[in-house]
């Protein structure tokens, strides 16, 4: 999670809390229909939370597979270029091999 979002994160649990104890200093109701409140107030708080962090949470995750597959290719397209250049490196070092071979034929006769 980045800190840009868990400054949201903090922001909007404090701003909540600061909501709630608001209302609680100027409601008129009962203790127990304020008590009520305060636990709805609460539960939205925690469900708008959960929430947002499913919505970060899957979020990581498709940019990690991302990531990943992107990795993948460029693994991929480097084996298959190395790949490539060995075997011109073992097509040059054959033909050196043949034309020394010939050199030191021709030295031992």
């Amino acid at each position: 999670m980045s800190i840009k979002n868990g400054n949201g994160i903090l922001a909007l649990l404090a701003g909540a809390a600061i909501g709630v104890g608001l209302g609680i200093l100027f409601a008129p109701d009962k203790g127990s229909k304020t008590r009520e409140k305060i636990k709805d107030g609460f539960d939205d708080l925690k469900d708008k939370a959960k929430s947002k962090m499913d919505f970060l949470d899957d979020e990581t995750k498709a940019k990690i597979s991302s990531t990943k597959e992107e990795l993948k290719d460029k693994v991929e397209s480097l084996l298959s270029d190395s790949s490539y250049k060995a075997e011109e490196a073992i097509t040059f070092l054959e033909e050196k091999l043949a034309e020394l071979k010939k050199q030191n034929a021709k030295l031992q006769k």
